[in-house]
């Protein structure tokens, strides 16, 4: 059975944060039973279970399903620092991730968007 594009996609960007399945089902707030079937059975998820997906993610699904924007740690655009700051970045609570980009923010003397 060939896996499908939108589990591989997931599974990358899975990758790239360190995260398991249990993890990403924590911070999309879907039943851990339900996100592993998914995998498990290879289905494609519902649009509404990607939304949350994605909001579990911090991404948008325009952001999820642009291929220009890499999503493995693979990637020769991300170096070993860039992956560990991302992986850092998404280990935090979502106001700690808002605090960080503002901290980052007045380091580069630029305002946050």
């Amino acid at each position: 059975m060939q896996e499908n594009d939108t589990l591989i996609r997931i599974k990358r960007i899975l990758e790239l944060n360190g995260w398991s399945i249990y993890r990403l089902a924590q911070r999309s707030h879907i039943p851990y039973s339900s996100l592993n079937n998914i995998f498990l059975r290879n289905t494609e998820p519902t649009l509404s279970t990607l939304r949350k997906i994605c909001n579990g993610f911090g991404i948008s699904l325009s952001e999820f399903f642009n291929d220009d924007i890499p999503t493995s740690c693979q990637d020769n655009s991300f170096s070993p620092e860039d992956i560990e700051l991302l992986t850092l970045y998404h280990s935090l609570k979502r106001h700690e991730q808002d605090l960080l980009l503002v901290y980052a923010s007045g380091l580069s003397k630029q305002l946050p968007k």
